[in-house]
């Protein structure tokens, strides 16, 4: 394996629209939402591992879920874990990660990938991000993996590349903030728009060239603790500085106001699991177009429902379409799929 190789494995969201299963204390990276036997950071972490030493794997995550990661991932050491005392969004953590990874290796080629996503075909996954590496190493190129639409999709990203560009990774035009349908539909009947996965592939020195274009007080403010990187008085720095960092994605901070970005239109199959709908999507289906995790059931005159509970528990429905059935400890969710979105509102009222 290519000891330049690293990754930047983001695990610090709280999945709210998840919920009940999904919670601050346990959000959905932890869980095995899709009844494989593996939970999502596992397989993320597995699928990353086929290409990039399992060593040069940092885990971004929240404080809160240090001993989370370590018993899911129990090949990783604390060294590995880059723990947030804040939340601050993309930009912050992404350039402390980086800083780390300069001082251990300044030639590092690095993906940054979101710990909850699902792929399909990781044969392509793995050729995708090596073709993207071996740019990043060639060209002061910042990239990311942009995703073929299906549909006029109001929840992601647009990303807009150059139609005249013939080439496999196409010049960005511009990147698009989440579209009305109507956007939505004129970006899909344009050809030349991809959904933006958050997935990104750079150099050392490229994105740490950027942070000095664009966001040079953030990188005077983590530069101020650089000596301490990776050693024993890290934390402390961490600890009172990073909390003052903007809060601000990197999206915003870097990859809009770039010149040298770059997206590859992925060929492999890839669904963010935001929502219980989009979980759906991907979960084998009865005759009915029930989708089961967990449960043993028993359906008369039920179609197009989620049901998930602990294992083997019976659920018994009659006359229920169209609806999420989530069963978790103390909490039973009956939710029509069409409100989905609302659940986000429920769970961030029980936190109040």
């Amino acid at each position: 394996m290519n000891k330049n190789y690293y990754a930047i494995l983001m695990a610090g969201g709280v999945g709210s629209r998840f919920w009940p299963v999904s919670t601050t204390e346990f959000p959905k990276q932890f869980h095995d939402m899709l009844g494989t036997g593996e939970t999502l950071i596992q397989k993320t972490f597995s699928r990353l591992s086929q290409l990039i030493p399992k060593e040069n794997i940092l885990i971004l995550t929240n404080e809160a879920y240090n001993a989370i990661v370590l018993e899911q991932l129990p090949m990783v050491s604390q060294e590995q874990i880059v723990l947030e005392p804040a939340m601050r969004n993309t930009a912050p953590c992404i350039l402390f990660a980086s800083l780390k990874i300069k001082k251990l290796n300044p030639n590092a080629v690095v993906v940054v990938a979101p710990s909850d996503h699902w792929i399909e075909d990781e044969v392509q996954f793995v050729a995708n991000l090596q073709l993207s590496f071996d740019l990043c190493e060639r060209e002061e190129t910042l990239m990311t993996l942009g995703i073929l639409p299906t549909f006029p999709n109001t929840g992601y990203g647009y990303i807009e590349y150059d139609k005249l560009d013939s080439r496999p990774i196409k010049k960005v035009v511009q990147f698009r903030e989440k579209p009305d349908y109507a956007t939505a539909r004129k970006f899909i009947q344009s050809r030349n728009f991809l959904w933006n996965a958050g997935i990104f592939i750079w150099s050392i020195p490229s994105i740490l060239k950027a942070f000095e274009a664009f966001q040079p007080a953030m990188l005077a403010h983590f530069m101020q603790g650089y000596s301490s990187y990776n050693t024993a008085s890290e934390n402390d720095f961490i600890k009172e500085y990073y909390p003052l960092a903007e809060n601000i994605s990197i999206d915003y901070a870097i990859m809009e106001k770039a010149k040298n970005t770059f997206v590859l239109s992925a060929t492999f199959d890839w669904n963010d699991l935001g929502t219980w709908g989009s979980l759906y999507d991907k979960l084998p289906k009865d005759r009915q177009d029930n989708a089961v995790v967990n449960a043993t059931v028993i359906l008369e005159n039920a179609s197009n429902n989620i049901i998930r509970t602990a294992a083997k528990k019976l659920v018994v429905i009659d006359g229920l379409h169209d609806f999420i059935i989530v069963d978790k400890e103390d909490v039973l969710l009956i939710y029509p799929k069409s409100k989905e979105q609302d659940i986000k509102l429920i769970a961030n009222k029980l936190k109040k």
